[in-house]
């Protein structure tokens, strides 16, 4: 039986190292992106909403969260456009993808349940997105984004059982060490590693 395996050269094994490198580069790229536009998105939000709710003739200050829908659209066409210039695409990408794709279907489920109950969202929400950015920090094997999901889960258990004033801080708190620091130090890594 003849082997059809051959041996690599120097030069490919050097290439396929060499290429594997950029291709993870390309991954802390995408992530702080995500990361960092996610975390200035959901602080603005929070905050507004956290303000407006101090003023008793605003009804309805949860309707800030529907600038969420446009950050959806402007993060898939921003993944779909980068996604389309990559060649190749590891197993580590999907479960990276994958990941964040169950957190964006927890999310949708947890507010048609607590619709009408907001209060209980940012508990929820913070339980959740622990677990998409707590993966995320393996997969790019990044330690910050690991503590930040440990962060997210820690202040969902201060959000339950501090009250609704405290629940509604925790956020900004959580897309500050979850998202924002994390973001930066992945684009400063990926920077310093592009010299």
């Amino acid at each position: 039986m003849e082997n059809d395996e051959r041996q690599l050269t120097g030069e490919e094994s050097l290439r396929i190292i060499t290429d594997m490198i950029n291709k993870t580069k390309t991954n802390i790229r995408h992530g702080s992106f995500h990361l960092i536009f996610w975390g200035w998105l959901i602080i603005f939000c929070s905050l507004m909403q956290f303000i407006l709710a101090r003023f008793p003739h605003f009804h309805s200050p949860w309707t800030v969260w529907s600038l969420v829908i446009p950050g959806i659209f402007v993060s898939l066409i921003y993944g779909w456009v980068n996604g389309r210039k990559e060649h190749v695409h590891t197993y580590a990408d999907t479960v990276y993808m994958m990941s964040w794709i169950g957190f964006v279907i927890v999310a949708l489920i947890l507010f048609l349940f607590l619709h009408g109950n907001e209060d209980l969202v940012p508990q929820y929400i913070l339980l959740a997105a622990g677990f998409p950015t707590f993966v995320s920090g393996f997969v790019l094997r990044f330690k910050p984004l690991i503590f930040g999901g440990i962060a997210f889960w820690i202040l969902s258990l201060v959000a339950f059982f501090a009250g609704v004033s405290v629940a509604q801080l925790t956020v900004p708190v959580a897309m500050l060490t979850g998202y924002l620091v994390p973001g930066y130090m992945l684009r400063r890594k990926d920077s310093h590693d592009a010299v």
